[in-house]
């Protein structure tokens, strides 16, 4: 008996909260999350290898089957040849290894400072930029091959080590080359941390509040805009009939035309600001 009279002094209490603080719930009243209509699901989790992580956009290179392979392309012997030996000589008949190195030749003729040009740090960022894309194209088709997995994030690993010391040591080359090599450097937090429920859903609570907040100050200032073009122009009527009535009886005008013009001015602007 006594716990039903606890149980009903309980939800008196409640139900008077609920009446007080104009039809929200107080803050008794709000135990759980679901009170506050919040639903929180855990994010996708993206491998450290995928693009999206990495930043690789792809390098703006264009490798065709009818390419001759590298280091033959300057040939005098060859351009002279047969059709048939210079068809044998293209990547069409040559193996992917060749391809890859067409593409990774074309990728560093991108940023390389002169011709001979093989151990910069851009030519080296370069080369390990065009083996992580043609590593990433390789794991979309072979995804438990582990070893490739383990070679291509050791890769991005080096290569953020040469990004992060080039963006120490020349910032302006640093852009030009995350340009030319079509990258989006993606820094990483200093301590990252697991995605948890709890701390996603105080995140989440606090943007809840936060919009409660906003929508009422929204709305007080909306009231006060309001108040505002009624003030100003019961304010424009006082000064006609005050400026009228100075006329009328002769005496020296105190309102000024100018004053006049502001009040209507400042009318028609809060009228457009409440549209």
């Amino acid at each position: 008996m006594n716990s039903l009279i606890n149980c009903c002094k309980l939800l008196s209490t409640r139900v008077n909260n609920v009446y007080m603080f104009g039809g929200y719930l107080s803050r008794g009243m709000a135990q759980t999350v679901d009170d506050y209509k919040i639903k929180w699901t855990r994010p996708v989790k993206i491998p450290s290898i995928d693009p999206r992580q990495t930043g690789d956009l792809g390098v703006k290179v264009s490798v065709k089957p009818t390419d001759i392979k590298t280091y033959y392309q300057n040939s005098k012997e060859l351009q002279d040849a047969d059709e048939i030996v210079k068809k044998m000589f293209s990547l069409d008949f040559q193996s992917k290894k060749e391809f890859k190195n067409l593409e990774r030749e074309r990728v560093i003729g991108l940023v390389k400072r002169h011709v001979c040009d093989r151990g910069s740090i851009e030519v080296r960022i370069a080369a390990i930029t065009s083996e992580i894309q043609y590593l990433q194209k390789y794991i979309e088709e072979h995804p438990k091959n582990v070893k490739t997995k383990v070679f291509l994030k050791e890769l991005i690993d080096k290569r953020k080590k040469f990004l992060a010391h080039l963006r120490r040591w020349d910032y302006r080359r640093f852009e030009w080359l995350l340009e030319r090599l079509n990258l989006i450097y993606i820094s990483q937090p200093k301590v990252p941390g697991p995605v948890t429920r709890k701390n996603a859903l105080r995140q989440l609570t606090k943007n809840y509040c936060d919009g409660i907040i906003q929508q009422k100050l929204n709305a007080f200032k909306a009231e006060l805009r309001e108040q505002q073009k009624i003030f100003f122009a019961q304010k424009v009527k006082n000064l006609e009939y005050i400026l009228e009535e100075e006329k009328k009886y002769g005496l020296e005008p105190t309102v000024t035309q100018e004053q006049l013009d502001a009040a209507r001015q400042r009318v028609e602007e809060l009228s457009k600001e409440i549209e």
